[in-house]
């Protein structure tokens, strides 16, 4: 199955899924609320969360079918189950908007923020709003459970927050603190949204929900650290960001610091100093930033990091049986790697 096919098998789901986020958001009462969360929730995304909640129930659902008794493509997926699904696409909107106020972002995916269309207020009350419509969603229609679990990845998305937030400028190189905050801001939420789909078909036991876990947090780690690599090495004109901006904003990521554990005392002192200074002092060592880091293999570091956890995700994997569904799981963390945007 090659990227393409992959992409085909997967836009009806990513149809579906936005169908049912439109049914649900358009009893929002509210023109400006609607206009905000709208704006947001459908300025493009391959809607990767709520898939991955689609075909972990798939899985689950295919390795407890009696042989003989149905074949996969017989099976049709509920309309609560893209319901609960979206409850993840909700949430990471929300994070969205939350975190361009935070960084006081001008744009998002090639557009204007929604921080700036429509103001602070209305972009935080709208990030509320979704907090609470997904809790509400993961509450009617899984029960409790899954609400708390649901409930606990929220917790730990703010507490990865809160640690950025008081590590920031501070030019840790600790990989300890680098992967804490990246388990709490995106593994979190990703490992939530594969358990889920164990837990609303009820046919996973605890190997199979702790294989999901693992499945979900690695491929999380591994998107991240993607997303961190394409900061400085991606086309602008598909991740819809300028190339190193990470850096112009003094984040500490994973090929940077590891260039730096690695770089001879004169070198290491002078990116820091660089990083120490302003952000528009900062935008004029992008060039001299990514060669240093090309030179002290931070780039080829953090492509072996995500290529160990993509393999990390699809070893948890080998508990289920063999299924489209599950070989779609395997080519969804392997895109991962080959991603663009």
């Amino acid at each position: 199955m090659d990227k393409d096919e992959l992409l085909g098998i997967l836009q009806p789901e990513s149809t579906k899924i936005n169908q049912t986020m439109k049914q649900e958001l358009a009893t929002i009462e509210n023109p400006l609320l609607a206009e905000v969360i709208n704006y947001a929730i459908f300025n493009g995304g391959k809607r990767f969360r709520p898939i991955l909640t689609i075909f972990c129930a798939r899985a689950c659902v295919i390795n407890k079918i009696p042989e003989g008794f149905a074949t996969e493509e017989e099976l049709v997926a509920p309309d609560n189950l893209y319901r609960l699904a979206t409850v993840f696409e909700y949430l990471h909107g929300a994070s969205l908007l939350h975190d361009d106020v935070i960084d006081n972002a001008e744009t998002r995916r090639g557009k204007t923020a929604a921080n700036i269309k429509f103001g602070i207020t209305p972009v935080i009350l709208a990030g509320d709003f979704l907090h609470s419509l997904a809790m509400t969603l993961a509450g009617k229609i899984a029960g409790v459970g899954l609400q708390a679990a649901v409930g606990q990845a929220i917790c730990a998305m703010i507490e990865a927050e809160f640690l950025q937030m008081q590590t920031a400028g501070r030019q840790l190189l600790s990989e300890e603190n680098y992967f804490n905050v990246l388990r709490g801001k995106t593994g979190a939420l990703i490992a939530t949204a594969c358990l889920s789909g164990g837990i609303y078909e009820q046919g996973a036991d605890e190997k199979q929900l702790a294989a999901l876990n693992l499945y979900g947090n690695a491929l999380g780690l591994a998107f991240q650290v993607k997303d961190d690599l394409l900061d400085y090495l991606g086309d602008s004109g598909k991740t819809g960001k300028v190339v190193g901006n990470d850096f112009v904003e003094g984040k500490m990521t994973l090929p940077l610091i590891h260039a730096l554990n690695q770089a001879p005392e004169k070198e290491k002192n002078r990116l820091l100093a660089i990083l120490a200074d302003k952000p528009e002092k900062r935008a004029d060592h992008i060039t001299e930033a990514c060669d240093f880091i090309k030179k002290y293999q931070g780039f080829s570091y953090s492509e072996e990091m995500a290529q160990n956890l993509v393999e990390t995700a699809v070893e948890a994997l080998d508990i289920f049986s063999d299924s489209q569904a599950r070989n779609i799981l395997i080519k969804l963390s392997q895109y991962v790697l080959t991603r663009e945007k």
